[in-house]
């Protein structure tokens, strides 16, 4: 007796969004616009499971940030901080200027199928369009103050954005212990492009209660699943 065929998968209507939950949810994203395929079709893609890392002696990243402007921005997906061009990190013979760093909630990464209560990522790319991003946990604990910083100033719309009248030092955002994990995987959100340098950070840094609580008003969840890590090589600092 033959199996009746599976229905067919409906696709988003066109001006859906890409979101977290509803129509434009992750398992929609590939289907929303052809330059999302990637997100579904993709075999290098992020976030994951960290699990099984080689340890070896990984290179130290080499951290350049400087204090300087910037602007918090409600992109109705995040908040996002873009900063001032002259901070950078250095790592694997390659140079990549900070852009940008936003939230999660909760941690896209986990670790041994463990998530945090947030994660930061810091955004960067190099002279030839290369990215390279370093992800901190942020665990419950004390209060962090480049978070509290940009908390102060959030704009009160989504679009909008707002400058932060101190300047701000980036590397308030770093652990002490700067041991890491790397892999290659993908944005982890739409168009989910490959080739992306993760370094995702093993210690983590704490947020208050409440600092926790401020950005769990805006997004309660913003956070894409964890993708197969396909036998992909993890690296981890001994």
């Amino acid at each position: 007796m033959k199996r009746a065929a599976a229905p067919p998968r409906e696709h988003p209507p066109a001006d859906v969004p890409w979101s977290y939950e509803g129509a434009g949810a992750p398992d929609a994203w590939a289907r929303l616009k052809p330059e999302y395929a990637l997100c579904a079709k993709g075999t290098r893609q992020s976030p994951i499971d960290i699990q099984g890392g080689i340890r070896v002696q990984l290179e130290p990243i080499a951290f350049d940030y400087k204090a300087g402007p910037v602007r918090v921005v409600d992109n109705g997906h995040t908040i996002q901080v873009g900063v001032a061009p002259g901070s950078a990190i250095e790592v694997m013979g390659r140079r990549y200027e900070l852009q940008q760093f936003h939230f999660h909630r909760p941690s896209e990464e986990r670790i041994d199928g463990r998530r945090s209560e947030m994660v930061v990522h810091l955004v960067h790319r190099d002279a030839e369009g290369r990215l390279a991003v370093v992800a901190v946990l942020l665990e419950r604990g004390t209060a962090q103050p480049v978070v509290q910083n940009v908390w102060n100033h959030l704009p009160l719309e989504k679009g909008e954005d707002a400058a932060v009248r101190a300047t701000l030092d980036p590397a308030g955002l770093l652990p002490e212990d700067r041991a890491y994990y790397t892999y290659m995987g993908s944005l982890t959100t739409p168009p989910c492009s490959e080739n992306v340098l993760w370094m995702v950070m093993k210690k983590p840094i704490t947020v208050s209660a409440e600092q926790a609580a401020i950005f769990a008003r805006l997004y309660p969840m913003n956070a894409r699943p964890v993708q197969s890590a396909s036998g992909r090589l993890i690296k981890e600092s001994e």
